[in-house]
């Protein structure tokens, strides 16, 4: 597997995976008004407006592939201001390929990129309490659960959906500290 950055045409793909609106949910939490999108929403969105980051330079969408082609996609943009802190969003893999461990071994080169190339001290990433499966992909790739002061939620079919905040950071990921 290895990463590349993604390209326009990448959307089609990706937005293939989006079988329901759940799995668009847990994919995008609440970044989009509406269900389903188009291609030309996710390029409008990702391409024009930077992935709706205000600061320049500071949006990084990522498409995982293998020798048979795309099998997972990502984002990565600073927070905090100091391009220290980098935050996983975004994140889906092939649902043909989903618990084989394509998603494990995207966010390890994930985590790769943002210490070793992105110069990150700390990675972060939230998901969504009822799924499990992406929870436990990103505590086997090195993330630790991080204590929140406050609860985020959002809304969607009528539940409460929690988000679990984790984190990854630099010194543990280089001594392979899980």
């Amino acid at each position: 597997m290895y990463l590349r950055p993604y390209k326009k045409e990448d959307a089609k793909t990706i937005l293939s995976w989006c079988r329901n609106e759940e799995i668009f949910r847990k994919w995008t939490s609440d970044r989009y008004d509406r269900y389903p999108i188009t291609e030309d929403d996710m390029n409008h969105k990702y391409l024009e407006l930077n992935g709706d980051c205000s600061e320049p330079d500071n949006f990084y969408p990522m498409t995982a592939c293998d020798e048979d082609g795309i099998v997972g996609h990502f984002i990565l943009r600073y927070t905090g201001g100091d391009h220290r802190i980098l935050r996983i969003g975004f994140v889906i893999v092939d649902d043909k390929k989903r618990g084989c461990g394509y998603g494990r071994q995207m966010i390890g080169l994930a985590l790769e990129y943002a210490f070793r190339i992105a110069g990150a001290e700390r990675v972060t990433i939230g998901v969504f309490e009822n799924n499990e499966p992406a929870y436990k992909c990103y505590k086997a790739a090195g993330f630790r659960d991080v204590p929140q002061e406050r609860e985020e939620i959002c809304a969607f079919f009528g539940e409460r959906w929690r988000i679990k905040e984790l984190e990854a950071d630099k010194i543990s990921f280089e001594n392979g500290i899980r």
